[in-house]
C-alpha cells in the first residue's frame, strides 16, 4: 500500500467519522469508529499496539501503547483535548522514532471542524524534510 494513498484514506475516513459523530465523545469511541471505517476501505488497522522501549540494550516494558497503526505505515494518536499542545507533537515524534516510521497523524476530535484538529507529522520522510502542519 502506498503511504500517501493510506494517508488520504485516513484523513477522509476521519472527516467522515467526525461529520457523523461530532465533538464531545470519548477518544475510544472515535478510535473504534475510525478503525472500522478504515477496515471497510481495505486497510489493516492495529489498535492499542504495545510499544516496548529499548534502553542500554535492554527491552523495558513500561506500558506505552500506540493508539493506531495503519497498514504498518502510519501512526495515529487520537486526542479529545481543548487544544493540541507541543507535548503531543513531541510524543508523536518520539513514537515515530521508536517505531522507525516516518508518518503520523495527531487527531483532536474535540473541535467543531476536524480540519482544525488534524495534524500531519513527518519525520525523515524520504521526499520531504521534517515538518508539522
Amino acid at each position: 500500500m502506498d503511504v500517501e494513498k493510506a494517508a488520504h484514506d485516513l484523513v477522509d475516513a476521519a472527516i467522515q467519522v467526525h461529520r457523523t459523530l461530532g465533538p464531545g465523545l470519548l477518544e475510544s469511541a472515535y478510535q473504534a469508529c475510525l478503525a472500522h471505517d478504515l477496515r471497510k476501505r481495505q486497510h489493516h488497522v492495529d489498535c492499542e499496539v504495545p510499544l516496548p522501549l529499548e534502553y542500554d540494550g535492554v527491552v523495558v516494558e513500561v506500558g506505552y501503547r500506540l493508539d493506531m497503526r495503519v497498514d504498518g505505515l502510519i501512526l495515529v494518536e487520537n486526542k479529545t483535548v481543548e487544544k493540541i499542545l507541543p507535548i503531543h507533537q513531541a510524543q508523536m515524534i518520539t513514537y515515530l522514532k521508536l517505531t522507525g516510521l516516518s508518518l503520523g497523524f495527531l487527531i483532536n476530535w474535540n473541535v467543531l471542524l476536524l480540519r482544525d484538529g488534524i495534524s500531519r507529522v513527518v519525520l525523515n520522510h524520504p521526499t520531504r524534510p521534517m515538518r508539522h502542519c
